[in-house]
């Protein structure tokens, strides 16, 4: 599975079990070198052993417990890899996801699985959408900086012909007003386009209007609470005329030209990213200066004392979260008096306390931005911007 979403997160904190194994490895995905990946498996497997049996837990009993993962070890799978292989097992939940992103060894187990390492694949800040458009297909797609995938979309039209046979059906209904991006008003009636040139031409374009506004009220339906950045993606001249029927406001003003039927999937997600990627830059950029702002200030806004974001993250007091991707900070955190308790090394139990505090603002709604340690501010391992 290349595409994590907030719904796979949550299924994954909300199962709490003693002992969660989470293992991250690097993977070789083609030719000779596809070898060393049973190899570095195998051995990250004897860890995970290891760190069981130092809970307490029988050999025997280890060896059962990690068997479902056991069962993947064959020369198929190690063949048909990515850059990443991720492994999530529990008493009652075993998943596993070959990604597009390479990661370094990582053994946990603890009472939660570890879930730092994959926050860029669904934190707020690297989603994006595609809508493909031309009159013959109509596709939609999700996406992050490292995969892009078809998503449906319920009542979405395919095709220009279809759409107008059934407004033939449906004359009298009402088209609403469309709004071109931003929010404003459009400044055509509902249902009409202003273009240039023949009679036929005109009546084309209103026909491809209506198909537009059949997609953007589908598009309505999908993207309701959304506030990612949508990138259009067709032939030049049917920009503006979607941009009528729009209501999203977060469609972008740089578009894709092309045909997208013949644009290849990988195409499709690189000139997506190269038009979204400065937002999301700018984004942290913003993000963290106002951080240093009410650092500054004293005011107690923002705090980068690890023993004081946990509880805050917990309690749904953290708005933004800033947390190095490449540190961990081995402890424990008592809910009852939000206590935090660290260590130097991995202790039976422990969390890090990085991916406890990122976890817990994702889900009460906050926006985690996951940086290498040299470009975190002030130098800190974790910071953080409260709420109140």
């Amino acid at each position: 599975m290349a595409f994590l979403s907030i719904d796979d997160l949550k299924t994954l904190v909300e199962n709490p079990q003693t002992p969660s194994v989470s293992l991250y490895m690097p993977t070789q995905k083609a030719g000779a070198e596809t070898r060393q990946n049973p190899i570095r498996f195998k051995n990250l497997m004897r860890e995970a052993e290891q760190r069981l049996e130092a809970m307490g837990i029988r050999h025997t009993e280890s060896v059962d417990f990690l068997q479902p993962t056991m069962e993947i070890d064959t020369g198929d799978f190690w063949e048909h890899q990515n850059q990443g292989l991720v492994i999530f097992i529990s008493q009652n939940l075993f998943r596993y996801y070959c990604l597009p992103i390479e990661f370094p060894e990582l053994v946990v187990v603890d009472e939660q699985f570890h879930l730092k390492p994959l926050l860029h694949f669904i934190k707020n800040d690297g989603k994006f959408y595609v809508l493909a458009l031309s009159q013959k297909e109509v596709k939609f797609f999700a996406g992050t900086g490292h995969s892009l995938n078809e998503v449906t979309v319920e009542n979405m039209p395919h095709r220009l012909e279809e759409t107008l046979l059934e407004d033939e059906f449906q004359k009298g209904v009402q088209h609403r007003v469309g709004t071109h991006r931003g929010g404003t008003t459009a400044a055509q009636h509902p249902g009409s386009f202003h273009g240039q040139g023949s009679p036929d031409r005109e009546k084309h374009e209103e026909d491809v209007l209506q198909f537009c506004y059949a997609i953007n009220e589908a598009l309505h339906h999908q993207l309701v609470e959304e506030k990612a950045p949508l990138v259009l993606a067709g032939v030049e001249y049917l920009f503006p005329i979607y941009q009528a029927a729009n209501t999203y406001p977060h469609l972008l003003e740089e578009s894709i030209n092309g045909n997208p039927e013949i644009i290849s999937l990988e195409q499709l997600h690189d000139e997506a990213w190269r038009i979204v990627a400065p937002l999301f830059q700018q984004d942290e950029k913003a993000a963290i200066e106002v951080y240093q702002q009410l650092a500054g200030e004293g005011n107690g806004k923002a705090a980068s004392d690890i023993k004081e974001i946990i509880p805050a993250a917990y309690y749904h007091r953290v708005d933004s979260l800033f947390v190095s991707i490449d540190e961990q900070k081995w402890g424990k955190f008592n809910p009852e008096n939000t206590t935090v308790d660290l260590h130097t090394e991995p202790e039976p139990a422990d969390q890090d306390m990085l991916d406890f505090a990122a976890v817990h603002t994702l889900l009460n709604g906050g926006s985690v931005y996951t940086l290498e340690s040299e470009k975190m501010p002030n130098g800190a391992t974790v910071a953080a911007i409260f709420r109140y």
